[in-house]
């Protein structure tokens, strides 16, 4: 059963068997570290994300290492849709920024995100918050997000793993 505790008329903290959770071992192989911005909207948003956290322990190009508490919290920019539950989830991964952004595309669709309109209600949303201690500004992708140290969606996940965090990310001062 997971513990629940209101933080405000607006968010609100989950704390279960998942969230917050560390997985070892880690396959030694894996080169990179990287954090993503985790959430979703639709349907049972709590379920699927622990769906995803075993998804990804299947998957052979990533794991992951941590997870952030959840946060259920209301949307922005088009306010007309259901809450969000939000997580943070560190893996780690040898794929290159670029080609870890087309695989978490890839997980997105396979369960179920459709892309209507910006910041449309979604099953699940991935985003590349930190990957190691990199800044990097493609087309498709900027490194650190932009926009993380504006979310409490992010943010609040990110802080319940701060104590376990690796050296990579603390030139972001989470």
């Amino acid at each position: 059963m997971p513990l629940c505790r209101t933080l405000d008329e607006n968010h609100r903290i989950y704390v279960d068997r998942v969230f917050p959770a560390v997985h070892t071992p880690i396959h030694r192989s894996f080169r990179y570290r990287a954090v993503l911005g985790v959430g979703g909207n639709v349907e049972d948003t709590r379920r699927r994300l622990h769906h995803l956290w075993f998804y990804l322990r299947r998957q052979r190009l990533l794991q992951p290492v941590r997870s952030g508490i959840l946060l259920k919290n209301p949307p922005f920019g088009y306010v007309e849709q259901d809450d969000f539950i939000n997580t943070t989830i560190e893996i780690a991964t040898s794929l290159e920024p670029r080609m870890l952004l087309r695989l978490l595309w890839r997980i997105e669709k396979h369960f179920g995100r459709k892309r209507s309109f910006p910041n449309a209600p979604r099953t699940l949303d991935l985003d590349m918050i930190f990957f190691e201690n990199r800044v990097l500004t493609y087309p498709e992708l900027i490194v650190p997000h932009p926009h993380w140290r504006m979310r409490l969606s992010v943010r609040i996940p990110l802080r319940s793993m701060r104590r376990t965090f690796r050296r990579e990310y603390e030139n972001f001062d989470i």
